[in-house]
């Protein structure tokens, strides 16, 4: 497709109690690679992009397994510092009935999190890079790696690449260390192009516009994207799904896109049943959206590509969307779910 996208951020194990257990309800846990940057960039991979990961992992065998598992799904991972130290991993227990799920994180003292700001030479990183993609998670797991995101985007916008940020805020995370994240995450919104952000995120970076209080949440995000175009001038676009959770395994999902020209892109929420695994599902939409904008889909286009998207993923076990870009047409353009002979 011509277009080349570069990921960054923390590559991470994530442990799961098998199938609707608490953790440790019993002494099993099911490995899956995962991490909000690498999800995307995956699944750009399978939508027929020349993707790209960079960040650094632990250089054992849990890290050299972690990389075959982007490799295998067609990433390129030249780009990633191994170093002696620990992986990232996070630990799942998936939610029944009324019982969400939860996150237990474990990424402290990580080999990314411990990495240097200035372990990165981001001009070389970005040679022959058309698109950045980064998010708020990165800036939320340390100091060292909230500079490198910071560093990133900067080099991004000198060297004429388009800069996608997701929002992705963590409270778990930034609890463990800073309690101000509103600097740091401006300092990444402030150079992107694309924000996959909603109303949420623009008061935390922000601070909240009273005025905007009672309005329902898509008419409150269109309003915030109104302040946050005003605020930073490269932004062109805002995205975001709009989610009701109806139960644990059922979900109504619609989206919305915002552009700075003062176009706004609506779809109504459509039923998301009977759920496998939801995680993963914003950076799926995120993954589709950025393949509508760098395909040169129309912005109605892109936006349907997304929701499309991160709607099959809460049918794939795993943190990865391994749909193809073909199944996501499918759906959008028919929506027909007969067996495929």
């Amino acid at each position: 497709m011509g277009k080349r996208i570069l990921c960054f951020g923390e590559l991470l194990l994530r442990l799961g109690a098998p199938g609707r257990e608490l953790l440790l309800q019993s002494r099993q846990l099911q490995v899956h690679v995962g991490g909000a940057e690498a999800n995307v960039a995956v699944s750009l991979a399978r939508f027929g992009h020349d993707s790209a990961f960079a960040g650094t992992v632990a250089d054992n065998a849990l890290g050299e397994a972690a990389l075959g598992e982007l490799r295998r799904h067609g990433v390129d991972v030249s780009r990633v510092r191994r170093v002696p130290g620990r992986m990232g991993l996070y630990f799942l227990a998936t939610g029944a009935g009324l019982r969400p799920s939860d996150v237990v994180y474990d990424r402290a003292d990580s080999a990314f999190a411990r990495a240097a700001a200035e372990a990165y030479a981001w001009p070389s990183l970005l040679e022959g890079i058309d698109c950045l993609h980064v998010s708020g998670v990165t800036a939320a797991v340390g100091p060292s790696s909230a500079q490198a995101a910071a560093d990133a985007v900067r080099a991004a916008r000198v060297h004429g690449a388009l800069v996608s940020f997701d929002g992705n805020f963590r409270p778990k995370l930034w609890a463990t260390w800073n309690d101000r994240p509103a600097p740091l995450l401006q300092a990444l919104l402030a150079e992107a192009d694309l924000a996959f952000i909603d109303y949420r995120d623009v008061d935390l970076i922000l601070g909240p516009e009273a005025g905007e209080a009672g309005l329902p949440p898509a008419e409150r995000t269109i309003a915030a994207a109104a302040r946050a175009f005003a605020r930073f001038p490269y932004l062109q676009r805002i995205a975001c799904t709009q989610r009701d959770v109806r139960s644990v395994d059922s979900h109504l999902l619609g989206a919305l896109l915002v552009h700075r020209d003062g176009a706004v892109h609506r779809l109504d929420p459509l039923p998301v049943d009977g759920i496998v695994d939801r995680i993963g599902g914003g950076d799926a939409f995120a993954a589709g959206v950025l393949h509508g904008v760098l395909s040169g889909m129309e912005d109605a286009q892109a936006l349907a590509f997304g929701l499309g998207a991160a709607r099959l993923k809460h049918s794939v076990p795993g943190d990865f969307n391994l749909v193809g870009a073909d199944d996501v047409a499918a759906l959008v353009d028919s929506g027909r779910l007969d067996v495929r002979r």
